[in-house]
């Protein structure tokens, strides 16, 4: 099974508007941002991994196992999707996967690093991405883990409601004004 990222495509979402003015770009991901994709994902799971009893050595171990499955499944099912660095200032803040099809976008993933967590990053992110969908007459969807009361708040107050899921997940959705 392959690791690698697909070839970028030039219709990608840009980072305009509000993204620009808080100095995010967004550029496609390639194979040398494994590294720092993997610390993305331990650093996503922090707060979970430090109930653990485990050594550092095996911490390490179980998340980089972890991400690279994650990884693999991103690849396989969502092979059509966006996958997209979130860099500010030029220094990598996180990864958002949208896949842009009709009849609904599918934010496949949006994590963001510890440090640009809360800072509107991810509202300038959705709100581009929502920009984006209504300009093509598509609505929005995306699944969130029940108990990220911050994240549901945060899609909430950006239209999205409720609208189903398999526990853990909620699947939340976002339908342009006509």
């Amino acid at each position: 099974m392959s690791h690698a990222f697909r070839v970028p495509r030039p219709d990608h979402l840009r980072a305009a508007g509000v993204l620009a003015a808080q100095g995010i770009t967004l550029r496609w991901l390639d194979d040398g941002d494994l590294p720092w994709l993997a610390e993305l994902y331990a650093d996503t799971r922090a707060d979970e991994m430090a109930a653990l009893p485990w050594p550092g050595h095996a911490r390490r171990a179980f998340l980089h196992q972890q991400f690279m499955l994650q990884h693999q499944h991103y690849l396989a099912e969502y092979a059509d999707a966006e996958f997209l660095a979130v860099c500010r200032r030029g220094v990598p803040a996180g990864r958002l996967y949208l896949r842009r099809t009709a009849p609904m976008h599918l934010v496949v993933d949006i994590s963001l690093f510890a440090d640009a967590r809360g800072q509107g990053v991810g509202r300038a992110l959705l709100a581009a991405a929502q920009h984006d969908a209504t300009c093509q007459g598509r609505g929005m969807a995306l699944h969130v883990l029940q108990h990220n009361a911050a994240a549901r708040r945060l899609y909430t107050h950006l239209g999205f409601v409720e609208a189903g899921g398999n526990a853990p997940y909620l699947r939340m959705e976002w339908h342009a004004a006509d």
